[in-house]
């Protein structure tokens, strides 16, 4: 469902939940991209044109059994339950067997959510519904194509016209807001986003959507093939509580040939170490963010590029140089400029960039000057660290040296747990 904005598209959503949890009982979750976001846009949302709580008005009290307001659960008298949960965290919603789920926002989404919960839907008998506004021709734009020619699914686009809500005069007033926020030409596309459900208006705040456009139009995101007498190089970003991306490129003359990419969540490091090791590349440098060398966990106390380093090699293990993250996007902005993607094995990577953008503050309407972060963030750091490294390789004095009489056990802890673990001990030292 591509409805415009304030189309009604959560209304319509929760109350269908609501139906359907009296058809069937079993677990309704309704997906927005961020936790905190489902807390404050449904849990505690309040109806302007009744006051009273949205949820209130979905399932009254005479329905329920119980409310977990700590963990946004309903439970309903006939067995049913409706939660409210974050495309953010997808490892939370591993294990649970839901018999229908909403994503809504789903532009904004973790796409990754999609692919744990496919299987468990398939094995129940259940459904989804993906409902947005759309950002640009990312995972949505991709799902909406699938449902409008697939047998078995249902795809829709509601514009501002076919619905009617808004006057002419509205769109209007609207319309001359956003040019005289955003500039005319950017206001008209963000308008266009907005009201007439475009995919291919521009990402409001896209750090690298100029480039990636030009990418598209020159016909860089093309068939990349590997040469087996160039070596590949890698650059990662590593994870807090969320994904570690991997970019593979070679360097070809003035050209940078990006030729794979690879994002996982919550794996240990000799997962990532076999990813690495598995592909049939031979490698030249391995560039990993100026903090990893510091990041002292389990596994004996070593560090990331330690455990790496000891599963990978020593030799071709690096440290980024450590640059501010401005000077770091301006370095991507150069770097994409001579840039070819693999349109098959970078596509995840490739909509990362596109998406990646500056955080906007929607109460001051202006953009704030730090990105905001989300599912296209390691993905974006990553390729930064690539940008980085491209343009210092030729300076050795840049580089770090090879880590020498390193011994380390096989580790046991997860990225994502011994990060935790890291900043738990910098809070003890404290």
């Amino acid at each position: 469902m591509s409805w415009h904005r304030r189309s009604g598209k959560d209304a319509v959503m929760l109350h269908n939940c609501a139906v359907q949890s009296q058809k069937r009982v079993g677990n309704y979750w309704y997906c927005l991209p961020e936790y905190g976001q489902a807390r404050k846009a449904i849990w505690a949302a309040v109806n302007p044109h009744t006051g009273k709580l949205r949820l209130d008005e979905v399932f009254p009290h005479e329905m329920r059994k119980s409310t977990n307001k700590q963990e946004m659960i309903i439970e309903l008298l006939n067995g049913s339950t409706f939660q409210l949960v974050g495309s953010d965290d997808p490892d939370s919603l591993v294990g649970s067997t839901p018999a229908g789920v909403v994503f809504s926002e789903y532009a904004l989404s973790n796409p990754s959510a999609w692919g744990y919960l496919r299987p468990m839907l398939l094995e129940n008998d259940g459904w989804a519904v993906f409902n947005s506004t759309p950002r640009g021709e990312n995972h949505f734009h991709k799902m909406y194509e699938m449902a409008k020619k697939s047998e078995g699914w249902f795809g829709e686009l509601l514009t501002a016209d076919d619905t009617g809500i808004f006057s002419e005069e509205q769109l209007k007033a609207e319309l001359e807001e956003m040019q005289a926020e955003h500039g005319e030409a950017f206001g008209k596309a963000f308008w266009l986003q907005e009201y007439y459900c475009s995919f291919s208006s521009a990402v409001l705040g896209s750090y690298y959507g100029k480039e990636m456009q030009d990418a598209k139009d020159q016909g860089r995101i093309t068939k990349v093939e590997y040469d087996p007498e160039v070596p590949v190089h890698t650059a990662w970003d590593l994870g807090y509580s969320d994904d570690t991306s991997i970019w593979f490129y070679q360097v070809v003359g003035d050209e940078i040939h990006v030729i794979d990419y690879h994002s996982s969540n919550g794996e240990a490091v000799e997962y990532y170490a076999r990813v690495v090791m598995d592909k049939p590349y031979k490698y030249g440098l391995h560039w990993l963010p100026h903090d990893a060398r510091a990041k002292t966990l389990a596994s004996g106390g070593k560090s990331i590029i330690e455990q790496l380093s000891a599963l990978i090699g020593l030799g071709n293990m690096r440290i980024c140089p450590n640059l501010s993250l401005q000077d770091g996007i301006q370095a991507s902005r150069v770097a994409l400029k001579k840039c070819w993607f693999d349109e098959e094995k970078t596509e995840f990577g490739v909509m990362c960039l596109k998406q990646y953008q500056r955080e906007y503050d929607s109460e001051r309407k202006m953009l704030k000057d730090k990105p905001k972060h989300d599912f296209t963030s390691h993905g974006a750091d990553a390729f930064r660290y690539l940008a980085i490294a491209w343009r210092h390789e030729a300076e050795p004095d840049k580089a770090m040296e090879p880590m020498r009489g390193i011994t380390i056990g096989k580790p046991s802890f997860s990225l994502n747990e011994m990060w935790r673990t890291a900043t738990q001990r910098r809070e003890w030292r404290i």
